[in-house]
């Protein structure tokens, strides 16, 4: 009998312990991130990963159920990239580079493939996926005689001027896809590694791409060739110059990307629901 009434009651203690795992609810999650970030464009046209550069960031991400969230993002990253790392005998004589930062906000859904409960070690790890849509700053530099010398106000290719060209601005839309893992090492506590993918709608994040317009395009200062024709045509650095008019100087039927891998922290943002009384 007393054989009976213990093992009643350990298991009216196993039954209290999982209504009350059942009744924790994950409500969301905030954490930072770090990582790197690369480019690809008109200087990185065969999708090379050798010159990856800082990342970070930070979200929010609000839980609806175990499957489904939104989460709001922010990103900065540095992007950059040369023709002197290309095989490419024309990306190497054209001798062109640039470097920007980007400050990225983006929503996104994500969704995991597996139930993911931080409270229950069976399922305290899933894979996920993500997609959304966000907007970015960015602003091109290079570098001449070593000086930092910023590429949009220059018009390299006679935007504004130049055969209806319009000048781009400042800031961009991108569509960031992304897969990723996570698990919870404590049930307050998440680990996550995520490889993410931006589309964007500019093909001037290195700000090349069209042709040349020509040195004559440009007006001339004292002392020669203006800074704006120097930066549009980097060819005579390292031979003959190239920059004739009309001639290729990028591909704008496609538009600049960057990816970002990063690793996160985040902490749980949790609630418990209390059980409904029974009659």
């Amino acid at each position: 009998m007393k054989k009976l009434i213990f093992i009643g009651l350990m298991l009216a203690f196993a039954s209290i312990g999982h209504a009350q795992m059942n009744e924790y609810v994950q409500d969301g999650e905030f954490g930072i991130t770090a990582g790197l970030a690369h480019y690809f464009g008109d200087l990185n046209n065969r999708g090379r990963i050798n010159r990856p550069k800082m990342d970070l960031g930070a979200f929010v991400r609000k839980q609806f159920g175990n499957y489904t969230s939104v989460r709001l993002s922010g990103h900065f990253a540095k992007l950059g990239y040369s023709d002197i790392y290309s095989d490419n005998e024309f990306q190497r004589r054209r001798n062109l580079s640039f470097n920007t930062n980007i400050f990225e906000i983006a929503l996104q859904g994500d969704f995991n493939f597996f139930k993911f409960i931080p409270t229950d070690p069976a399922h305290a790890f899933t894979p996920y996926a993500s997609l959304g849509i966000g907007v970015f700053n960015y602003n091109p530099y290079a570098y001449y005689k070593n000086q930092k010398v910023y590429l949009r106000p220059l018009n390299t290719e006679g935007e504004g001027f130049y055969k209806g060209r319009k000048a781009y601005g400042s800031m961009a839309v991108c569509f960031p896809i992304g897969m990723g893992v996570k698990y919870a090492i404590t049930d307050k506590v998440n680990l996550s590694f995520e490889v993410g993918y931006r589309f964007t709608t500019t093909d001037y994040i290195d700000d090349v791409s069209k042709t040349y317009i020509g040195i004559d395009k440009f007006p001339s200062s004292a002392g020669g060739k203006s800074l704006a024709a120097i930066m549009q045509d980097r060819s005579f650095e390292v031979g003959a110059p190239i920059g004739i008019e009309g001639r290729q100087r990028g591909f704008s039927k496609q538009k600049d990307q960057y990816a970002i891998a990063e690793l996160g922290i985040s902490f749980n943002i949790t609630s418990y629901h209390c059980p409904t009384a029974k009659p």
